[in-house]
């Protein structure tokens, strides 16, 4: 049997020249707590080719909208003390602790369809949401 240390070792090295080390108070999330289909993704990475305001797609959660609570989506260059980073479909995801709770299990798609088009939040959470999908409640 291998030694762990001969396999941890080479997997933390691989790691660390994949990725920049995170900033300090930024954690690691999965796709458990939100994840991006592949249309999705790649619209957000045309957008974020296009914008140039930063690599990293932030997604909260405000009061407001029809149901009370609404998703905001921009484009930052640095995460947040506190974070939590979520790779998922070839994009950077940065989501805060408090939309956090909202979010898990939440799945973001995109549709190019003339109507009724554009990002599409399915969050198991929500108790009710509005019809264009802009907002919601819980």
């Amino acid at each position: 049997m291998a030694d762990p240390a001969t396999i941890v070792a080479p997997l933390q090295a691989l790691a660390s020249s994949v990725s920049p080390p995170l900033p300090e108070g930024v954690r690691v999330g999965n796709e458990n707590l939100l994840r991006l289909t592949e249309s999705a993704g790649a619209k957000a990475r045309a957008l974020m080719a296009r914008e140039r305001s930063g690599e990293l797609l932030r997604i909260a959660i405000a009061g407001g909208g029809c149901n009370g609570l609404s998703y905001k989506m921009k484009f930052v260059g640095e995460p947040r003390k506190g974070d939590i980073l979520v790779r998922t479909a070839g994009v950077a995801v940065m989501v805060d602790p408090k939309t956090a709770l909202y979010l898990k299990g939440a799945v973001l798609d995109y549709s190019a369809a003339m109507v009724a088009g554009g990002f599409k939040f399915s969050n198991p959470n929500a108790k009710a949401s509005c019809s264009c999908g802009e907002s919601f409640s819980v």
